[in-house]
């Protein structure tokens, strides 16, 4: 009788690739694979969009009109502009573009700025991948669509040389730091990513909860004081000369926006989308949503939100162990919140949230198909230039199908239901 056969070695490649390959599409625990090889992919994509896309001049020149008055001697805030109006960011932004401004020849040699850019965008693609290694939650598949569908947010740093993208990189680095529990160092990247572009604030409730629930209120206040104390000393230059001047600038919750630049509002005339009662509409409910949310959906009632600054209890403890999947659905959807009942959203706001979209779609229990088709009708609508009626009433209804699926989740993120509480210290 003959000697059964031994497969071919081939075959068994073949078998081994059916069997397990799926897995690194499907399993959490093989993002990193999957995050090995888009790292490479998306090397080739940026030096692609920079070398056979053509630059289209936006607000980087202004950028380098603004930080060329500081480098002059000018501190006054006021006395800081540039082709598209004054300066409107904190000290943040004026140091790093001054930077950007010696790198890049004056702001002259524009191809060398995006070669800078390019590398910034690598570093905050490694950035959001160990975010989504560390939470487990979504397939590493999501991660290729994050990854190489966006021409919108390629676009973002390789093209435009924003400051939206430095300061989500920033963000990223200081919730990184959170998740590894450093909390100190945390803060302080928090509040220079603010001091870059303000939209970081939006992040900022939520981050308040989790301060208290993993810290107490000592431990709070002291983060606090670490972001608020990095705030004065970037801005002391320019409260030395204008006080007045730099707070009214830099941090100026109620400039105008354009109707013309609108991605969410094209719908509304412009009349509507200037009238300061529709803006205190707006803030109105983002404030009620974020405080049904804390109450309800991070904790388990009001009475729990308010027991995290019982002076007794608290002071000195907080309630639980915050874990990578909590402590990240907690700050995106706080920017979420933020995003969904925003006066304005312009195409480069786009990287405020692009990033945290599908960890939050796969924070709800929608099925897959649903998931995707959210994902990509927000793609298509920011996508849209410029923006129509129509594409701006797709993306409130893609915002409002997203946020219904946060709160219809079961559970409360912030609850020692699966973790055991922290004792307090006076029990």
């Amino acid at each position: 009788m003959p000697a059964a056969r031994k497969p071919h070695i081939s075959n068994l490649v073949i078998e081994k690739f059916m069997t397990e390959g799926p897995k690194v599409l499907f399993d959490p625990k093989y993002t990193s694979t999957i995050v090995l090889l888009l790292w490479s992919f998306e090397i080739v994509i940026n030096l692609f969009v920079i070398t056979r896309v053509q630059y289209t001049e936006i607000d980087w020149k202004a950028y380098m009109q603004e930080v060329g008055g500081f480098l002059n001697g000018t501190y006054d805030y006021t006395q800081l502009k540039g082709d598209t109006g004054p300066l409107v960011y904190p000290a943040g932004f004026v140091y790093v573009y001054s930077l950007l401004f010696y790198l890049t020849s004056h702001g002259q040699n524009i191809r060398f700025a995006q070669y800078i850019f390019l590398v910034l965008y690598l570093i905050n693609f490694m950035l959001v991948a160990r975010i989504y290694q560390k939470t487990m939650k979504c397939p590493p598949f999501v991660l290729v669509f994050m990854s190489l569908t966006s021409y919108r947010v390629h676009s973002l740093f390789v093209l435009r040389l924003f400051n939206d993208p430095l300061a989500m990189l920033v963000f990223y680095i200081s919730l990184n730091c959170f998740i590894d529990k450093k909390w100190y160092l945390g803060s302080f990247f928090f509040s220079f990513a603010v001091s870059i572009k303000m939209n970081v604030l939006l992040f900022a409730p939520g981050l308040l909860v989790v301060y208290l629930v993993e810290n107490g209120i000592l431990q709070t206040l002291r983060n606090l004081l670490i972001c608020v104390g990095l705030q004065v000393a970037l801005a002391i230059p320019f409260l030395a000369t204008n006080p007045q001047g730099y707070l009214i600038r830099s941090f100026d919750l109620g400039r105008q926006f354009f109707h013309k630049w609108t991605v969410n509002w094209r719908f509304l005339s412009v009349e509507m989308f200037a009238d300061r009662r529709f803006h205190a509409l707006l803030l109105a409910a983002h404030l009620t949503v974020l405080i049904l949310f804390a109450a309800i959906r991070w904790r388990r009632n009001i009475s729990s939100l308010f027991q995290l600054i019982n002076m007794k209890t608290r002071w000195n403890c907080g309630v639980l162990s915050i874990q990578p999947d909590q402590l990240v659905t907690v700050l995106f959807t706080s920017n979420f919140i933020g995003m969904c009942f925003s006066r304005s959203l312009h195409y480069q706001f786009y990287i405020w949230y692009y990033h945290t979209i599908p960890h939050l779609l796969w924070s709800t229990k929608y099925s897959t198909p649903v998931r995707l088709l959210i994902f990509g009708v927000i793609e298509l609508c920011w996508n849209t230039y410029p923006s129509t009626n129509i594409s701006s009433l797709a993306l409130h209804a893609s915002h409002a199908l997203l946020l219904i699926g946060l709160w219809r989740n079961n559970g409360c993120v912030l609850e020692p239901a699966t973790i055991e509480e922290k004792p307090s210290k006076d029990d």
